[in-house]
């Protein structure tokens, strides 16, 4: 390990040159970031990784019925289990979905399920990415360096090899596939997370594809290639549900593919992740899962949801008034980081400004006991020092089966009182090692 510490810099020098970067929007301007890397890996033994990948499984097949059901017979519903209005009222629910069963009837097969490790020993759910679930090229890329740089340390150590990721992305696009090549649909070159996407293609032997490049005839997609057209199966896309179609959905995007969502409703492509999953990573429909679980699989969960409490109920909302500034209270449409607050930060006129914006608004807050995660060491300065840390499991969902990759995505903050790991928020990144005993 000392070896790749040693490497650090090096590491961080060719991150850089491969481009690297995330991009965020601060104070209405478009900012490009490098994601720093820190060589100190996250090491999780084969037993509890064991645990946390039935818990994911579990987790990520209940959501995908929950889909299925919400978009079709909506029985989670008229059994009082989620209320109507939180599926109804969330932003990411889409009514041009309704009635459609995407190819195979999968749909979340990239989910990014983001997990802290309580001081307590207990790891905790923080939230479910099931829209773009971005990050898994972090790792993959940056294990392939540092295995260039210290070879041995990966032969002594016993940690699962993660190179398989690809081979995973890929098993996942062909078993959906409707017939025709696979595509990773990207908005283009100048996006922040254009790395990502093009590495992503290379590795599951997928074409990397524009807007430009792709077309509808007769309810099929098609790719314009210098071999003649080509049928698309499965598309993998990195554009929001909103720019895919200008015809279903923004009129004015001009990085979307017109009349893919005909081409999707008849069941001739695939489209990974499926439109409208908004509404199953809507962080109030987050407080419900554990309740999915039991609904869909009549199994007690594995994992934990963090203690969380809606507003939107009576009995919630009176006890979140009265201990807000225990609490931490999250704006539901809100992401990377935005839209957290701690209650114990804020002065006595925010407590009572915020009290009377929930009031105003129950539905559009989430409040949750605020769970003390472990630290991790980092180096900063050439000093080893600890920081807050979660971790970004991935778990592809196809036609046959739910596989958790043996890897993930381990960030961290940088500011020593923050417990906001975002990259969005100046965070950045480690390896995350599993080992094989």
């Amino acid at each position: 390990m000392n070896d790749l510490i040693r490497h650090e810099r090096q590491i961080n020098q060719q991150l850089a040159r491969y481009g690297v970067k995330f991009g965020i929007y601060k104070n209405g301007e478009f900012q490009e970031r490098l994601f720093p890397f820190d060589a100190i890996p996250r090491v999780i033994t084969a037993q509890e990784w064991s645990s946390l990948e039935k818990g994911l499984i579990q987790r990520v097949n209940a959501l995908n019925l929950f889909l299925k059901d919400v978009y079709g017979e909506k029985r989670i519903i008229a059994g009082g289990v989620v209320p109507e209005d939180f599926v109804y009222r969330s932003p990411g629910y889409l009514p041009q979905c309704e009635g459609i069963t995407p190819v195979k009837g999968v749909y979340s097969h990239i989910s990014g399920i983001d997990l802290v490790k309580g001081k307590d020993g207990v790891w905790y759910i923080l939230e479910d990415n099931l829209r773009i679930p971005s990050g898994a090229s972090y790792p993959l890329i940056a294990r392939e360096l540092c295995r260039r740089c210290s070879p041995d340390t990966f032969r002594h150590n016993g940690v699962l090899d993660n190179r398989n990721y690809g081979q995973l992305l890929r098993r996942t696009m062909d078993s959906v596939n409707a017939g025709g090549i696979n595509v990773v649909f990207t908005p283009g070159r100048y996006n922040a997370a254009y790395f990502e996407h093009s590495y992503l293609a290379e590795q599951a032997g997928a074409v990397l594809a524009e807007a430009g490049d792709l077309y509808v005839r007769d309810s099929a997609l098609y790719y314009r290639s210098t071999h003649g057209d080509q049928r698309v199966g499965a598309i993998y896309r990195r554009v929001s549900d909103e720019y895919m179609d200008p015809l279903t959905f923004e009129p004015g995007s001009l990085i979307g593919i017109p009349n893919l969502m005909a081409a999707y409703r008849a069941g001739n492509v695939a489209v990974l992740n499926a439109f409208g999953n908004g509404v199953a990573d809507d962080k109030g429909i987050y407080y419900f899962v554990p309740k999915m679980i039991r609904y869909y699989l009549n199994e007690e969960p594995i994992l934990c949801n963090a203690p969380t409490y809606l507003p939107f109920y009576e009995e919630d909302r009176k006890y979140v008034l009265e201990h807000m500034d225990t609490l931490v209270v999250k704006d539901v449409a809100e992401a990377g980081g935005y839209g957290v607050v701690f209650g114990s930060k804020l002065t006595r006129q925010q407590l009572s400004d915020l009290k009377d914006t929930i009031l105003a608004q129950p539905r559009r807050f989430i409040a949750q006991e605020v769970i003390d995660f472990q630290d991790l060491p980092i180096m900063d300065e050439g000093e080893q020092v600890e920081r807050k840390a979660d971790l970004r499991a991935f778990v592809l969902s196809g036609a046959e089966d739910t596989a958790v990759w043996p890897s993930g995505l381990t960030r961290f903050s940088r500011n020593p009182d923050s417990f906001i790991v975002n990259s969005s928020q100046g965070g950045g990144f480690k390896d995350t090692w599993i080992l094989s005993h």
